[in-house]
């Protein structure tokens, strides 16, 4: 996978916010809001080729989670960024 470009993480009033650059990004139908580890996720990735499995060491190393929970979590996360149609 790899976030598709014309996407900017941006925190606005604490919240941390997907901006889309050009016309054919932007919808504005949808606000995508990330939490602080998705965010985080993102900007580890942000600008390269990744893998769930990549996205799972992130969490795991930054956090303190067990590994069967950051598995859930990452897939409902790439779940929701190939949705959002905001990862290739």
């Amino acid at each position: 996978m790899k976030i598709k470009k014309g996407f900017e993480l941006r925190k606005i009033c604490g919240e941390n916010i997907i901006i889309a650059h050009g016309v054919e990004n932007i919808d504005f139908t949808k606000v995508i809001s990330l939490n602080e580890s998705a965010a985080f996720i993102w900007q580890q990735v942000e600008g390269k080729d990744f893998t769930e499995a990549d996205m799972v060491k992130i969490l795991l190393d930054e956090y303190e989670v067990e590994e069967p929970q950051a598995q859930a979590d990452v897939k409902a996360l790439a779940e929701s960024w190939q949705q959002a149609g905001l990862v290739e």
